[in-house]
């Protein structure tokens, strides 16, 4: 069964943290880079970070600096470690693969940053 499973979302103050954690099935996680994108209200999805197979990176320059996309290939799990949160982070997170133009996409995780 293709699935992607996120967790970890919530409501945090701004300046804190929080980290989603997306369980995917091997047949994706094995196959294709994967990526977290967001979509807040009344905006269109957007990408927030990429990580592919051999651990290279990008990042939403909203983002660089303050969040970190990592993979551990064991539990075929994606994170992301968001530190600093601002309110403007405030959005619906979505682990999706492959990054570019994503073929499959999670159920979606909500995070809230309170300011």
């Amino acid at each position: 069964q293709v699935q992607l499973v996120e967790s970890g979302g919530g409501l945090v103050q701004a300046g804190g943290s929080l980290r989603l954690s997306c369980a995917a099935s091997e047949s994706i996680f094995s196959l294709y880079a994967m990526a977290w994108y967001r979509q807040a209200p009344g905006k269109q999805r957007e990408l927030v970070a990429a990580i592919t197979s051999g651990d290279s990176t990008n990042y939403a320059d909203s983002v660089k600096g303050r969040f970190t996309i990592s993979r551990d290939n064991a539990k075929n799990t994606v994170y992301l470690q968001m530190n600093s949160l601002k309110p403007e982070d405030t959005a619906v997170y979505y682990c999706a693969a492959p990054p570019a133009s994503p073929a499959y996409w999670g159920q979606g995780t909500q995070v809230t940053v309170s300011s």
